[in-house]
């Protein structure tokens, strides 16, 4: 069997998600898709839309055959991070192809832009360095380097601007850089781009969209053309059970106390705590009633909207520095579900998988693992402000079978 790997987070399982999924399957020949998806907070530093197990059963019931958990060290780290654990996930469940959405569609440009990066590192970082002392934010520096480096040599090049594109690039990167036997291809991004509002002509919406509808007060209803079915299911289950979907607005209180709870000299051992930013943190939170207004406040020129929402990740999750850089690779592949097929696909392989395959997590001891259940205590603490129903325990969670 043919397995295809793909990275997701599924914040929801939309109809451009369903699209994707088809295609990298048909376009590679494969009989599975393994999917690695983050866990309950997600790479730009946010609590996901309903947790990961509805999201695994949207993935199951829409042509996913595997879905397997991405760490939270990985899952929330920069884009260099988060590429190389799920790369090497998807690399160890010996998946063939990595397939993955982009803005540009053939994956020539991605392989070019690679090659111009690698052959001229040095040059590269000088430029970022420069920049950033110049008081650009890290992804402004890193687009500035790359449109100079793009006049060294004509060729086919990505657009570093789209947020699919950068993540492509760095799923690339990680490919090449670790040696991978799976080769990368790309499928083209249709109708909605990344941080696109909702369009009522089109069928298909950004999951960004979709959120920014819901959060707005719009109804489930008033998504649905933009859902599969079982995707627009599990949301339904989800608003029954707990009214709400998390957001750090609805999990404010707990944010605010986390901060407020520290001396500045203590949040400065928190994963992505900037030098000067620990006095900034804890006096717009004294004085911000919601989230939105904190965030505000506190947002600069020099920090995006995604960096600083990593590092109050961290905070709120009580992550620090050395444990969110302790490890560079996965140590074990967690299973959050499986279809039939997949499962016919990892007893073919279960042999020789190079890391231990876990499907339940109470007797397992490993400090990824512990880091992960913590983050999932954190997540349904979160939950609790708006809901009476408990979350089931991460730990006691078997995989869902389809």
């Amino acid at each position: 069997m043919q397995a295809v790997g793909i990275i997701v987070e599924y914040n929801p399982f939309h109809n451009g998600h369903l699209h994707h999924v088809k295609e990298a399957k048909r376009t590679t020949n494969s009989d599975v898709a393994v999917a690695v998806m983050s866990g309950h907070f997600l790479q730009r530093g946010e609590p996901a839309l309903v947790d990961k197990w509805h999201r695994t059963k949207m993935a199951l019931a829409s042509g996913v055959d595997v879905v397997i958990e991405l760490p939270y060290i990985f899952s929330t780290a920069q884009a260099t991070g988060f590429a190389s654990g799920a790369v090497q996930l998807l690399e160890a469940m010996q998946c063939t192809t990595l397939a993955f959405g982009s803005e540009q569609g053939t994956i020539e440009p991605f392989l070019n832009t690679y090659h111009l990066i690698e052959n001229n590192r040095a040059r590269y970082n000088e430029i970022i360095k420069e920049n950033i002392q110049l008081g650009k934010s890290y992804p402004q520096a890193l687009f500035i380097a790359y449109e100079q480096l793009k006049q060294l040599s004509p060729n086919a090049y990505i657009d570093l601007g789209k947020p699919n594109n950068i993540l492509g690039f760095h799923y690339v990167e990680a490919i090449k850089q670790l040696n991978c036997s799976m080769q990368p291809a790309t499928v083209q991004r249709i109708i909605a781009g990344y941080h696109d509002a909702i369009d009522t002509n089109h069928e298909i919406a950004s999951a960004t969209g979709i959120r920014q509808a819901l959060f707005s007060g719009q109804s489930l209803q008033e998504v649905t053309k933009y859902l599969p079915s079982a995707s627009m299911e599990q949301l339904q289950i989800w608003q029954k059970e707990h009214q709400n979907f998390a957001s750090w607005e609805s999990f404010w209180p707990l944010m605010k106390y986390a901060i407020l709870r520290h001396t500045p000299q203590q949040l400065k051992q928190y994963a992505d705590v900037s030098e000067g930013l620990e006095n900034s943190l804890i006096k717009y939170a004294a004085s911000s009633s919601n989230y939105m207004d904190f965030m505000n406040a506190l947002k600069s020129k020099r920090y995006t909207w995604t960096r600083l929402q990593r590092m109050l990740l961290h905070i709120y999750t009580g992550i620090t520095k050395e444990q969110l850089h302790a490890f560079s690779s996965p140590s074990y592949i967690r299973i959050l579900g499986m279809t039939t097929k997949g499962q016919q696909y990892i007893s073919s392989i279960k042999k020789s998988v190079t890391l231990p395959l876990i499907s339940r997590v109470a007797a397992i001891t490993d400090p990824i693992l512990s880091i992960d259940i913590r983050a999932t205590q954190m997540y349904q603490l979160g939950i609790q402000q708006f809901s009476n129903k408990k979350i089931d325990e991460d730990y006691k969670t078997p995989p869902i079978r389809l």
